[in-house]
């Protein structure tokens, strides 16, 4: 019998799964055809495939909505996208048809907000968390909006001294301004420093709000806010600032009756491998009912519970697919499958931080497997990907170079960061052109619908932004 890479797959995983699929030999994506589109477009190229948003919001909000009701839980639940994770209007718009609120991040968000809500994709009662640092220009554009009778915009203190500049520039606001302060947590204990740069000391903020926001008729403390690097999981650490944070909440809303919502910072994992598990439903109920449990210890009502999720809503959306080029033995051991872009350009996050993402095969899975490194076209040392996260090897089927058609694989799940952390649009490395990009939707029929959002970068548009063609 074959060592074939179908037989590896399915002998290490449940396969089929949720999302991947084979037909006539060719992989699917979420049941789209990935042959059609290399044979339509050809590659490399990006695509994002936009039910995957709806799916994944609706899942969290029925969740938590499920634990609220079985905790007899009295707030209420609220889901924030986070912009930065991914900007395109396609991707905030599939995220606003569900009914979430936005969480921004620096002065060029407002901007982005002002927009969607011209063209009435949102409305004044949308919610909207500030975080990040705020310079003059993100303080005054806040300020605008809370002017403009977006009620529901709430400005997170990072720092102290941002209650100060906001007292600087006071006389500008026609109505009081909602705020959250942002706790500082302990981070992991192998990090490179112990407290995070992000939000206020915990130790510090019940003296802060009694000495210098309360009382005060042009702020109003409504939201108390925490936010986990490492996401929402169930370890000693997590629960641990969990922990930490709830205690500090209550305390300060025995001190503050108006402050009404607990801001619960850090997203859900997403799949990074075929072996990926997550309890989501336990983890959404054990942080419900803990915090239900702290509330009636001492007797306060439950806050409103917001999340802010990016990665989750969009990560699982997006995929890149590449052609091999040519592969190369380059001693006994390692086998180079070299492919048609860079890795570093398109998948920054796996260079820079060493996240793992699905990688699959597209074709050939009847042919057998081999260990293999993957290596991009830039003449860069740090351009390649050799592990999985979950075996610490990477297996795809073996090919002959003069085949009639070449091994196409595809890495899933980037649709988080990338684009932004690789500076889309603009120079690459090695001046290796950005490839298109495909928006993939249904329509109301359940139809697929593929379009092109931008065609591969041209040496034209590189050019320009270099100052060539002057």
């Amino acid at each position: 019998m074959k060592n074939t890479y179908f037989n590896l797959i399915d002998q290490s995983y449940y396969f089929p799964q949720e999302g991947f699929d084979l037909k006539d030999g060719y992989l699917t994506f979420h049941g789209l055809s990935l042959q059609y589109l290399i044979e339509k477009y050809g590659t490399p190229f990006k695509l994002l495939y936009l039910p995957r948003i709806g799916e994944q919001i609706k899942k969290a909000k029925n969740l938590f909505n499920r634990a609220l009701k079985k905790n007899n839980y009295k707030g209420k639940y609220h889901y924030c996208y986070c912009t930065k994770c991914c900007h395109f209007s396609h991707v905030i718009k599939s995220a606003l048809a569900e009914g979430v609120h936005l969480e921004t991040s620096s002065s060029f968000d407002i901007d982005l907000i002002l927009k969607l809500y011209e063209e009435g994709e949102l409305s004044l009662s949308t919610i909207i968390v500030h975080n990040g640092y705020k310079t003059d220009g993100y303080l005054k554009k806040i300020i605008e909006l809370n002017n403009m009778g977006f009620k529901n915009s709430i400005l997170i203190l990072d720092s102290k001294k941002e209650l100060q500049r906001i007292k600087d520039i006071s006389a500008e606001l026609e109505k009081p301004l909602k705020i959250g302060i942002r706790m500082a947590i302990d981070e992991e204990p192998q990090s490179a420093y112990y407290t995070s740069r992000l939000g206020i000391r915990s130790k510090d903020i019940l003296d802060f709000y009694e000495n210098e926001i309360k009382g005060n008729d042009w702020v109003q403390l409504k939201m108390m806010h925490f936010f986990i690097d490492t996401g929402i999981k169930d370890n000693l650490y997590y629960w641990g600032e969990f922990h930490k944070a709830i205690h500090l909440f209550v305390q300060l809303k025995k001190a503050c009756p108006e402050l009404k919502a607990l801001n619960l910072g850090g997203g859900f994992p997403i799949r990074n491998n075929l072996g990926f598990e997550y309890d989501y439903e336990y983890m959404i109920n054990e942080i419900v009912h803990q915090i239900k449990q702290a509330c009636e210890n001492d007797n306060i009502p439950e806050p409103d519970l917001f999340t802010e999720f990016g990665k989750y809503t969009v990560g699982e959306s997006g995929a890149i697919i590449f052609s091999v080029l040519e592969q190369k033995q380059q001693n006994d051991n390692e086998r180079w499958y070299m492919i048609d872009n860079s890795l570093m350009n398109t998948i920054p996050d796996a260079w820079s931080i060493h996240e793992k993402f699905i990688l699959l095969p597209i074709n050939k899975w009847k042919n057998e497997y081999t260990r293999v490194n993957i290596g991009g076209i830039s003449c860069d040392h740090s351009d390649y990907y050799n592990s999985e996260d979950l075996n610490q090897q990477l297996i795809l089927p073996v090919f002959e170079d003069e085949d009639s058609e070449p091994l196409y694989i595809g890495f899933f799940h980037t649709g988080a960061y990338q684009d932004a952390i690789s500076g889309y649009g603009g120079i690459k490395h090695c001046l290796i052109p950005a490839p298109k990009v495909i928006i993939i939707d249904k329509d109301k029929t359940g139809n697929f619908v593929d379009t092109i959002y931008r065609n591969e970068q041209t040496i034209e548009d590189m050019l320009g932004i270099l100052g060539y063609n002057s």
